[in-house]
């Protein structure tokens, strides 16, 4: 929505004057925005770029499909559980998913604590 009753060519003027560039990023394909729960993905998407100044801003126009991302335990966290415990990869990863991940609560299920 531009203000009053400016056109874009003057828009674009006065952009300009301002040191602002704005352009297209021609053939984007997709666009994954990931969060720690989900993915926000744009695959028919339009990307446009601002610069004011050195700092760039990017517009994304589109519709995106939101999937839900798994929540998987940590590698890190079933080798610790596994070297404390002596117990193999699979009791480890069951008690951490029985557990919601707290590494200390597994530990103390598989050593009978």
């Amino acid at each position: 929505m531009l203000p009053g009753k400016m056109n874009p060519k003057q828009m674009a003027r006065m952009m300009k004057q301002l040191g602002i560039k704005v352009r297209e990023i021609e053939d984007v394909e997709r666009v994954v925005i990931q969060t720690s729960t989900r993915e926000y993905i744009f695959d028919e998407v339009e990307v446009t770029m601002m610069d004011a100044q050195g700092y760039k801003t990017y517009q994304i126009v589109g519709t995106p499909r939101i999937v839900e991302r798994k929540q998987g335990i940590p590698k890190e966290d079933i080798e610790l559980v596994m070297n404390q415990t002596g117990k193999t990869e699979e009791e480890a990863k069951k008690a951490l998913e029985e557990t919601d991940g707290d590494i200390a609560e597994a530990i103390l299920r598989l050593t009978g604590e």
